[in-house]
């Protein structure tokens, strides 16, 4: 049965749901589709044992980020500065005390959601209202009919859409969707060699009882060229209450098992903080590399490659398919920022 929908958003990460916010602000309806079970996209926040809000995703941005600051605000969000107090270490090699440096207070700081980035992500839910949203639906073809477009989901499920935005990763649109007619040569030649944000990362994170780095004057900010762990940061809630860590393993971990990883992760850890960190209440990581990411390529480019391309800026079969995400946005493709900024830009040019 084919259900008439004058919006469909493709891809429930940030991008669409503050596109679907947004236009609720307009009073337009919209449906959004998500291949996944889970809204969010590569935002995703775990509770630890102790509801400590840990990252596995997007987790940091800046003042600059403007357009995120000023959705925070208008949610009634909060943000919080990283915390980067104390010693921090530069791990140059396995078999060498590790340099230590302290981040100077005047330098602009990195700040994060309070209570988690997910918190954005059920926040956007919410207040837009949204009724309709198919959870593990992963749509195939696209077709054009009439004024409008079919899509077929692989569910079987067929959908009318007077206009389709594309809210995922460019190169999934390449080796997941089908287009009738087919979307122009130079699009089809762009979509695959587009870099996608995360693609490949490895993120982990740590909870602890107490934040026994800080009471020996560390700030939990590791760089390392020779451990597991490449990066990390205290991962502290705002209320400092709640205590971790969170950063990146090497790319190369994603060969290992998790229990490896952990294995790996706490021993490094260890050998730099002391015996305390081999203790933690929880563990958490994962590896970037889904079919909700890369789908079956699994390319992944330089960063940033064709990222705010400008066929991104264009729309397709009569004006009825548009792109956003952050990899389609001229400004901060890749960040938090960029995926707000495509999602205002959509919602202005099909909502004047």
């Amino acid at each position: 049965m084919i259900k008439n929908e004058e919006i469909i958003i493709i891809g429930g990460g940030l991008s669409g749901l503050t596109l679907a916010y947004l236009l609720s602000k307009k009073n337009i309806n919209s449906t959004i589709l998500e291949a996944s079970s889970r809204l969010g996209g590569r935002i995703q926040t775990v509770p630890g044992r102790l509801e400590t809000p840990m990252e596995l995703g997007a987790t940091w941005f800046s003042e600059n980020h403007t357009n995120l600051i000023t959705l925070l605000d208008e949610l009634g969000l909060s943000k919080y500065p990283q915390y980067s107090k104390g010693k921090s270490l530069f791990q140059t090699n396995s078999f060498a005390p590790p340099q230590v440096f302290n981040v100077p207070e005047s330098q602009e700081p990195s700040y994060r959601i309070s209570g988690g980035t997910q918190a954005l992500i059920n926040s956007l839910h919410s207040k837009s209202h949204l009724t309709n949203i198919k959870l593990n639906t992963r749509v195939k073809i696209i077709n054009k009919s009439g004024n409008g477009l079919l899509l077929e989901t692989d569910n079987n499920q067929k959908l009318y859409a007077d206009k389709v935005i594309l809210c995922l990763p460019p190169q999934l649109v390449s080796s997941q969707l089908t287009f009738s007619p087919a979307l122009p040569d130079n699009v089809l030649e762009i979509l695959p060699t587009v870099q996608t944000w995360m693609a490949g990362s490895i993120k982990f994170v740590l909870e602890y009882a107490v934040p026994f780095w800080r009471n020996k004057g560390y700030s939990g900010m590791l760089f390392s060229h020779s451990g597991i762990v490449t990066e990390m940061h205290d991962h502290t809630n705002h209320e400092k209450n709640k205590f971790g860590f969170t950063g990146f393993l090497n790319s190369g971990s994603a060969s290992y098992s998790k229990e490896v990883r952990k294995e790996l992760v706490l021993k490094q850890l260890e050998k730099l903080l002391g015996p305390e960190a081999s203790n933690p209440i929880s563990y958490f990581d994962k590896v970037w590399t889904d079919e909700f990411v890369s789908g079956e390529n699994q390319i992944n480019h330089f960063p940033h490659q064709n990222n705010g391309h400008p066929i991104f800026r264009e729309s397709y079969l009569d004006k009825t398919i548009f792109f956003s995400g952050t990899e389609s946005s001229s400004e901060y493709s890749g960040y938090m920022e960029g995926a707000i900024i495509s999602a205002r830009t959509i919602c202005n040019k099909i909502s004047p």
